[in-house]
């Protein structure tokens, strides 16, 4: 089984939950493209980063989910973040450099973060409409959120589309 990114449930909304996510480090890789091959362009120098493609030749375990973030508020709508969280308890200091020059670590403090779950296969369409739900919902509960939308895939392409879990997160004003 995938290890999962920290986090503990601060608050349950009959919608959403409020996450408090422990500080990580995410590999990270910046792509122009379409939702829909944003993931699967990026991949590839984050795979080839964990499996060994580092200054350490260090194999790194993978943590679920595989994150694609996007600000609401930026220039190009084709701009995805790709990330893969490091394993739970590693530091900015201690993880190997990245040989891709493609790919970014970047150290990430202490989040809360509001977040809702939905099954079946993160298209662009599905997640947008989750996406606007969970906006909704928060600002119905006065809580602020920023422009960045998470959209988290903690299943493998292969699987059935209807099995696949997945979550928007957003991180939040609290």
């Amino acid at each position: 089984m995938t290890a999962r990114q920290e986090f503990r449930v601060t608050r349950t909304y009959s919608d959403f939950e409020v996450r408090e996510y422990s500080p990580c480090v995410i590999a990270e890789v910046k792509v122009t493209a379409e939702y829909s091959s944003a993931t699967s362009r990026a991949f590839s120098h984050l795979i080839r980063y964990i499996s060994q493609g580092n200054s350490s030749q260090q194999k790194i375990a993978m943590t679920a989910p595989v994150i694609a973030a996007q600000h609401t508020d930026q220039k190009s709508s084709d701009d995805w973040y790709i990330s893969f969280v490091m394993p739970a308890g590693s530091t900015f200091e201690q993880m190997p450099h990245p040989n891709d020059p493609e790919v970014t670590l970047r150290a990430l403090d202490s989040q809360m973060c509001v977040a809702i779950s939905f099954r079946g296969k993160a298209t662009k369409e599905k997640s947008a409409q989750v996406t606007q739900q969970l906006r909704e919902a928060a600002a119905k509960e006065n809580i602020a959120l920023s422009s960045e939308t998470r959209i988290c895939r903690f299943d493998p392409p292969f699987k059935p589309g209807f099995m696949q879990y997945n979550e928007i997160v957003i991180p939040a004003y609290l």
